[in-house]
């Protein structure tokens, strides 16, 4: 069996997009942001899909809500745990 190139887990994007508009990717550096990611990624379910236009015309607006809610709370988890990490390395 050959896995698809373009099946990708749709949290990976929700996570990108709130990372940008929070602007988290100026704040830290690369190492950093990738243990934020996995942080951030480890909390969320999966939610495989092969096109992103599936999930844009075909999820439900209150699952949507959820879905941003949970990547939101993911983010701010994270977020606590890089300032705890900071405070124990000074």
């Amino acid at each position: 069996m050959k896995l698809h190139d373009d099946i990708h887990n749709y949290y990976e994007k929700l996570v990108v997009e709130h990372i940008v508009r929070r602007k988290l990717d100026k704040i830290y550096d690369e190492d950093v942001m990738a243990d934020f990611c996995c942080t951030v990624l480890n909390q969320l379910p999966s939610r495989y899909i092969r096109y992103d236009v599936d999930m844009e015309f075909y999820l439900p607006q209150p699952e949507r809500v959820k879905m941003e809610q949970a990547v939101e709370s993911a983010i701010d988890f994270a977020i606590s745990q890089i300032a705890k990490k900071e405070q124990f390395q000074v």
